[in-house]
């Protein structure tokens, strides 16, 4: 059962998400001031219970085990999506290298299970939106950040295609003027090694790791932050493109 602390923090992000508001630093460091990692879980399942399902995941290597946090499936969009500021308060923007999950997750002490994960998923190139439910997110207290999904606001799922190396040559601009331009690899230096971390962790975390469902595993570009009515384009190299518009509505 969750405890006090995880339902109290859980229904403040509910109310945040609905509202498309924020709730305050000093609220998101007394949660994690108390809270354990079992917490932080329980309020991502709580506010994935209120406001899912989950439609796709986000990984970032961690010191015990990587940092896994839930994108909702209504926040999935396909490339050429556009998100508004009705939804999205501040705008993040990172290019990264993803995985869809087309059969299901091998289990995990099979003997095979790195080969047999490869094969159960498709690359593709995906832009993450980070927008987070707390004040000033980008400086928020670790375990509060976490909770809160670890700030996703969207996921826009572009071309898929095939990882030729742990770094590739990628591409980002806004309104055609490049943001970042280089070679670069995902937190961690690996794609396919996040993946299977992620999945060796995921265990049964609001489902699980779902066929259909998609991970992203880091950001290649950094985190700029756009203003409304700005065009992104992205392209990862062996991947392809994908493209979002930021909108004042």
């Amino acid at each position: 059962m969750p405890t006090s602390l995880a339902e109290r923090f859980a229904a403040i992000l509910i109310a945040a998400h609905r509202e498309n508001s924020r709730t305050t630093v000093a609220k998101a460091a007394a949660f994690a001031e108390e809270a354990t990692p079992a917490d932080v879980q329980a309020v991502q399942a709580l506010v994935a219970g209120a406001l899912g399902p989950v439609g796709a995941w986000k990984t970032a290597p961690g010191p015990d085990r990587p940092m896994i946090a839930p994108i909702f499936a209504g926040d999935v969009r396909p490339s050429g999506a556009t998100f508004g500021t009705d939804e999205i308060g501040a705008c993040g923007i990172e290019l990264e290298m993803a995985f869809r999950l087309d059969r299901p997750l091998p289990p995990v002490d099979a003997p095979d299970f790195a080969a047999a994960l490869r094969a159960a998923v498709t690359p593709i190139v995906v832009i993450e939106v980070v927008d987070g439910r707390i004040e000033d997110f980008t400086n928020s207290p670790a375990p509060a950040k976490l909770a809160d999904n670890q700030s996703n606001g969207g996921l826009v799922l572009g071309d898929t295609g095939t990882i030729l190396a742990p770094d590739a040559a990628v591409r980002l601009t806004f309104d055609g003027a490049v943001a970042f331009e280089g070679r670069a690899a995902p937190p961690g230096g690996d794609a396919w090694g996040a993946l299977e971390r992620f999945a060796r962790h995921v265990g049964t975390l609001c489902g699980g790791f779902q066929v259909g469902q998609v991970l992203t595993t880091g950001s290649l570009t950094g985190m700029p932050f756009i203003a409304p009515g700005t065009h992104v384009e992205g392209t990862v190299e062996g991947l392809g493109g994908v493209t979002l518009d930021y909108v004042a509505r």
